[in-house]
């Protein structure tokens, strides 16, 4: 498992392409995070001899409340393994790397639209806190993920998740 920033923006899509197909683009968690760039300390990807094998991208959003105040989140996701190798662990390790670094240093609660059973079992994700909380397309409902780190509780207001256009670039998890 290495940082994402040790791999190539096109070797990254062409294993989102393998992974989730071209049609990817039309869900909506791509639409939410359109435009920015990941978080380097919360992005990961993972090689078998030499060749890459796995990512795990994470984003800067926000939770907008109906105040117009606005509370950071991190959106975890896609985490994607080559079709040949998955179920082989690889998805789990760049998980268990993520939640580590996001654990000790992220600046936010983390958030992602994912298998409860799956993600709720191995690290804590849950739809607990997000009742409330709308995305710019559809979902699944129960789908919609959050979890504490870093001492960052997710927050249980109602509001619209929306991205934080730049913060990804500053390398700030």
């Amino acid at each position: 498992i290495k940082p994402l920033s040790a791999v190539s923006p096109a070797a990254v899509e062409a294993l989102l392409d393998a992974a989730f197909g071209p049609d990817r683009f039309g869900r909506t968690a791509y639409r939410l995070r359109s435009g920015t760039v990941a978080l380097p300390a919360l992005s990961f990807a993972a090689f078998d001899d030499g060749r890459l094998v796995g990512t795990l991208q994470s984003w800067p959003v926000a939770l907008e409340v109906r105040n117009g105040a606005c509370i950071p989140l991190v959106m975890v996701g896609p985490v994607a393994v080559e079709p040949d190798v998955q179920r082989g662990g690889i998805g789990r390790a760049m998980m268990d790397a993520m939640i580590a670094a996001a654990d000790a240093g992220a600046d936010a609660a983390l958030m992602m639209i994912g298998d409860p059973e799956y993600y709720g079992r191995f690290w804590g994700f849950d739809a607990d806190a997000t009742g409330g909380w709308d995305l710019p397309g559809p979902f699944e409902r129960r789908r919609l993920l959050a979890r504490a780190a870093n001492g960052h509780v997710p927050p249980t207001t109602a509001g619209d998740v929306v991205l934080i256009s730049g913060r990804g670039e500053k390398g700030q998890p």
